[in-house]
């Protein structure tokens, strides 16, 4: 049996991993899939697949590609999520701010820097057409720390997933100002540069039964309901939320890298575009 440890975030995308392992759907191949919850994110899965802490992980491709530019020896191996992600836009219940343009000069909860939540203040301030110069975090973690952080003042607001939160505008924890897609797929499926030299046919075996489970999951029976229960949402936002996601089964195209470059380039979160073999992988 050969071991390959993963990581992602604790939210509903990733269900399809958790019942292909609870299935056994890998064992048949002869690999036992370890998976481990990563609720601080993005940023903090970078620094994990750069400390070989990790094989592969389910990663924000933004947050990926700016973190291979930036020296890690990772590769995109295939897109997962071929829909934006919502990001919402959050204060605290008691928040004197009450609308986005409120937000210009005030500071933005994040989870670590480089991470999703950190990358999408920069994508949302140049929407709404601030100077990035302006921008000033303060590092809370995970949605723990934001609760505490915008509960007591220590930040102004904060951006994550618009479904993971909702249940934490519904009871008043959080007001939602506004929502801000990111202008790319959002999740992509990453593998350590050391993991591809010598696993690539088990790297294959993962991806064919992943692929498989994701192409057919919205036509389980009552996913929905699934879904709701295992992460304590409304069935309603879960319907919306199946209804707007869309998962990949295939690589990601050049145009696609290309265009998070520029972005990226754009922001001055990068100083550098690599070519788009550097970041893909070839499978």
């Amino acid at each position: 049996m050969k071991t390959v440890r993963i990581i992602g975030v604790p939210e509903h995308f990733n269900l399809p991993w958790h019942l292909a392992i609870e299935e056994g759907a890998f064992e048949e191949r002869g690999i036992e899939l370890q998976w481990t919850d990563i609720p601080e994110g993005t940023g903090k899965m970078c620094q994990m697949l750069k400390n070989e802490e990790t094989d592969l992980a389910i990663i924000l491709t933004e947050g990926l590609v700016k973190s291979i530019i930036d020296g890690n020896t990772v590769k995109l191996v295939q897109e997962y999520i071929a829909s934006p992600l919502l990001w919402g836009i959050h204060v605290g219940a008691k928040s004197q701010l009450m609308h986005i343009d409120d937000l210009e000069n005030s500071k933005a909860a994040i989870s670590r820097f480089g991470s999703g939540s950190h990358l999408m203040a920069y994508v949302n301030a140049q929407n709404q057409g601030w100077s990035t110069k302006n921008l000033v975090f303060e590092i809370i973690n995970n949605l723990d720390g934001a609760i505490e952080g915008l509960t007591n003042n220590k930040a102004d607001y904060f951006m994550w997933e618009h479904f993971t939160t909702k249940p934490l505008v519904d009871n008043g924890t959080f007001r939602r100002l506004g929502d801000c897609p990111t202008p790319w797929p959002c999740f992509v499926i990453a593998a350590t540069e050391a993991f591809l030299t010598d696993n690539m046919k088990t790297l294959r075996h993962i991806l064919e039964v992943i692929n498989l489970y994701t192409e057919e999951f919205k036509s389980i029976p009552s996913i929905d309901r699934t879904l709701a229960n295992r992460y304590r949402q409304k069935l309603e936002d879960i319907q919306e939320w199946l209804s707007i996601t869309k998962w990949s089964q295939s690589q990601m195209d050049s145009q696609t890298i290309e265009k998070v470059q520029d972005i990226l380039i754009d922001l001055k979160l990068i100083d550098k575009k690599l070519k788009v073999e550097q970041i893909l992988t070839k499978l």
